[in-house]
């Protein structure tokens, strides 16, 4: 594998890096603009592991100035075939307590004005999003923050909104009667364009609060709370995260991901031999 590339990409901080040994810092042009940051590859597990701080290292882009598209195909130009995504997020159940981690297994839309995919033409594509996370990772995700003794719930629906404010009381109330587990603000578009480029992800969540709605006893939600709570949590989801890259399969491939991009033409055709996907073209 060459050295600039990585098969296993994670979003996240200098936390999941900082500790580690040679570690590359590249920085990787696209036709969406600049990422996040720089990349940071390394070796884990005996894997070749791209991380990149979606926020920027010194997390100064709000979710809402995030390029996804940008941080997306900046993985899949390095390889990557797998996406391991976690971030924090408020709870909207009473039995997803603080400090308690989610596997993701869907998601409900309630951004406005992102860029949402890479499929703006001629080709016309509509990319499955039925069942977003991929399972084989979920259940390795489960495995592994099980081997570490923290309280996990298999799946759950994350709405997830714009930010960077938090819900009103009466938005909270709402999505929690919907039926939703968990709020955030970064899955989307995130996740589904890991998809759009054949990459299989599966998002951790790890729980900082009671979001406004949820309980008449319980105080507004704030930024300095929720980073407290995930400061506390750091090294357990980073520890998640290592165990997790370890239990990966070695063929990336067999997940299906790329496999599912096959009938996706919206004209008719379905597949036909002009029907080049974008990231083999682009790329």
């Amino acid at each position: 594998m060459a050295r600039d590339s990585a098969e296993i990409g994670v979003f996240g901080g200098s936390g999941f890096y900082s500790l580690l040994e040679d570690v590359r810092e590249v920085k990787v042009d696209t036709p969406y603009g600049p990422p996040s940051d720089s990349i940071f590859l390394a070796e884990l597990a005996g894997r070749r592991v791209a991380f990149l701080p979606r926020h920027g290292r010194r997390h100064t882009i709000p979710p809402h100035r995030i390029n996804y598209r940008a941080n997306v195909w900046a993985f899949r130009s390095l390889g990557v075939a797998a996406v391991i995504s976690p971030c924090a997020v408020g709870s909207l159940r009473r039995d997803f307590a603080p400090g308690d981690f989610v596997v993701s297994d869907q998601f409900v839309d309630r951004t406005t004005g992102r860029d949402q995919t890479f499929f703006d033409g001629p080709i016309v594509t509509h990319v499955s999003s039925a069942e977003i996370y991929d399972p084989t990772l979920r259940a390795l995700a489960l495995e592994a923050i099980r081997a570490h003794d923290i309280p996990v719930h298999d799946g759950g629906t994350m709405v997830v909104i714009s930010g960077p404010r938090f819900s009103t009381k009466a938005e909270s109330r709402w999505f929690s009667d919907a039926g939703f587990s968990i709020i955030g603000m970064t899955q989307y578009p995130e996740a589904y364009l890991c998809r759009e480029l054949g990459m299989a992800v599966v998002n951790i969540a790890l729980v900082t609060d009671y979001d406004v709605g949820l309980h008449t006893d319980t105080e507004p939600v704030s930024a300095a709370e929720v980073l407290e709570v995930f400061a506390t949590n750091a090294r357990r989801i980073q520890a998640v995260v290592v165990d997790l890259i370890g239990r990966l399969p070695a063929d990336l491939g067999a997940l299906g991901a790329r496999d599912a991009l096959g009938p996706t033409r919206g004209d008719g055709h379905v597949v036909t031999p002009e029907d080049i996907r974008l990231f083999e073209t682009g790329l």
